[in-house]
């Protein structure tokens, strides 16, 4: 189920494990409400909306008593949808972006292209660490959580880690980094589709 206007959209999505609704406004004020029954996954996705400048609210209701896997794969595929479909034909958008994301002793590099073709290149091995929060975010999710989002989105994006010890700084400095390139692709500085088909899917 889906509805959009301007550069708004909603999306929902119920399996047997999760069930999931995303409401994104590209053009908001950072505002969020989330909600995952994964509390350092919402702290993640609050990230996401606050430093992309996105309204973004968020609600899934996920069999985390089995782990939080189908939550996270879930929510990120239809905010990833929920984000495609606000962008629309993507009309006047800036498309590229990148950017070194610093928190404290970790830097993560993040690049990424509204190219409408869906392509990953995660080079971020995380230091060995235990889960965190609880319910447990496992450290390792992060990858799955941002290639389903990015995936969904049509995203090309590649995540780098440059340096980096604590597990938490690197994976919010990634979720950070992501938002600020994904402000910066979406803002509209023109008219046209930037691309030389005249589309971007």
């Amino acid at each position: 189920m889906s509805s959009a206007t301007g550069r708004r959209a909603t999306r929902e999505r119920a399996t047997k494990e999760t069930k999931v609704s995303v409401t994104i406004d590209l053009d908001g004020h950072g505002r969020t409400d989330i909600s995952t029954g994964v509390p350092f996954y919402d702290h993640m996705l609050d990230q996401l909306g606050r430093h992309g400048g996105f309204d973004l609210t968020v609600v899934t209701e996920g069999d985390v008593h089995i782990d939080a896997h189908h939550t996270v794969e879930d929510t990120a595929i239809v905010l990833g949808e929920a984000f495609r479909e606000a962008l629309g034909d993507k009309a006047g958008v800036r498309r590229f972006a990148s950017g070194r994301y610093p928190l404290d002793e970790a830097l993560v590099d993040v690049a990424l292209d509204l190219s409408g073709r869906p392509f990953v290149v995660w080079a971020l091995d995380l230091p060995a660490a235990v889960p965190l929060g609880n319910p447990p975010f496992d450290p390792n999710l992060a990858e799955h959580a941002i290639t389903s989002f990015a995936t969904a989105a049509a995203i090309t994006l590649h995540v780098e880690l440059v340096r980096g010890r604590n597990v938490h700084h690197i994976v919010e400095a990634t979720f950070k980094g992501l938002a600020r390139t994904l402000r910066d692709a979406v803002r509209v500085e023109g008219d046209g589709v930037p691309g030389t088909k005249g589309v971007l899917s």
